[in-house]
């Protein structure tokens, strides 16, 4: 599928958001717990969790398990859920440090590999259908030095929208982690939007196709085809956020 830059739209919904608030902490409450089933489903179902979205909502607020689901896609779901509220704290600072992003790769994967959550990988990898030559694990350090320095540059420089692309894109093209990398990208890219005023994204799982196709396209040097993806869901985050709003009587 191909999509259009909606960018200028994304900016016209968020003034009609801005108008609405501040909000009532009963309204944020709602708000909060709403995304943090929908982007733990959504997130983790792009990555081939089992879960549906109801059972997300049963682990999480019941604390019951479901049954013949893998383990780790239980660890999986908790392990974001802790990183979101995670995400909702930093959302409050003004900075992007590395720090944050280990922290929040920490709480996601700490039930699955104690021992890798929070670190940079010490082997090389290889990504099935990527062309990418991702850096050397004595290399990463340096890396992601040059990558957090050039943080405050790209947020200047660019739409909130584009610089929460970049964020994605740079960080999935690194792959400092083990495994979750993309988990990591997606809260990242999210830390983004919340500190710019955003509502979270949330990226579905039926759209999982072209969302690696966009990916791909941003290996090879093509980061357009990502950012309008990107800003065709946050348009689409942002009206169902408004009808949310409505619905608990903010709008």
């Amino acid at each position: 599928m191909n999509f259009k830059n909606r960018i200028s739209e994304a900016e016209q919904l968020q003034r009609e958001i801005n108008s609405m608030r501040p909000l009532s902490r009963q309204a944020l409450k709602q708000l909060k717990e709403y995304y943090r089933i929908g982007l733990t489903y959504a997130s983790n179902a792009l990555e081939g969790n089992s879960l549906t979205e109801t059972e997300t909502k049963i682990v999480l607020e019941d604390g019951i398990t479901v049954g013949g689901k893998p383990l780790r896609d239980h660890f999986e779901a908790i392990g974001h859920s802790e990183a979101f509220d995670l995400l909702y704290k930093l959302a409050k600072k003004t900075a992007i440090t590395e720090r944050q992003i280990l922290d929040l790769h920490k709480l996601f994967y700490l039930r699955i590999d104690a021992k890798q959550a929070g670190r940079y990988r010490k082997i090389g990898v290889v990504v099935t259908g990527s062309t990418l030559d991702f850096p050397r694990p004595a290399e990463l350090k340096k890396v992601m030095l040059d990558f957090i320095t050039d943080i405050p540059k790209q947020r200047a420089g660019n739409h909130p929208v584009a610089f929460a692309a970049w964020l994605h894109i740079r960080l999935v093209s690194i792959h400092p982690f083990v495994d979750g990398n993309g988990m990591t990208a997606r809260l990242v890219m999210n830390l983004a939007l919340l500190q710019a005023g955003y509502p979270i994204t949330i990226i579905p799982p039926v759209l999982r196709g072209d969302y690696l196709d966009a990916l791909k396209a941003s290996n090879r040097g093509d980061h357009q085809q990502f950012v309008n993806l990107l800003s065709n869901m946050v348009c689409e985050s942002q009206r169902d956020y408004m009808r949310l709003l409505k619905n608990l009587g903010e709008g």
